[in-house]
């Protein structure tokens, strides 16, 4: 039995972000080509990405397992936008809303993940 990931707030705001991250690096400068711009990328494609895998797990330790990672990889690409907006590859607004948007699905991912474990056994 497998969770339907798409009902879930935190998968929208992850694959919106990674939608998002692949339009803004367009302003990074060649050289980072495949440096931190695909750093970027790969961190917030991950995101959604294992929320979909976990969906499908058979346990609820699995579940919130990748739950985790997910969180980890947004963690991940937070720092990597505050980064590019330090080195002047992204502006200080588009820096801090994208920064503020990862906070966000950082904090459900978490909560998420608790709820998962403290939620009473059914086979999952």
């Amino acid at each position: 039995m497998s969770h339907d990931f798409k009902k879930l707030d935190v998968f929208h705001q992850a694959d919106q972000l990674a939608t998002d991250i692949y339009r803004v690096p367009s302003a990074f400068p060649v050289e980072e080509r495949y440096g931190l711009r695909i750093q970027l990328r790969r961190a917030s494609v991950s995101v959604p990405c294992n929320i979909v895998e976990g969906s499908t797990r058979s346990s609820k330790k699995e579940y919130a397992h990748f739950l985790r990672m997910a969180c980890g990889s947004a963690s991940e690409a937070r720092y990597l936008v505050t980064l590019a907006g330090r080195l002047g590859y992204l502006t200080v607004d588009v820096s801090s809303s994208l920064e503020q948007r990862f906070d966000r699905l950082v904090r459900g991912l978490e909560l998420l993940a608790q709820r998962v474990v403290a939620s009473p056994s059914e086979n999952r």
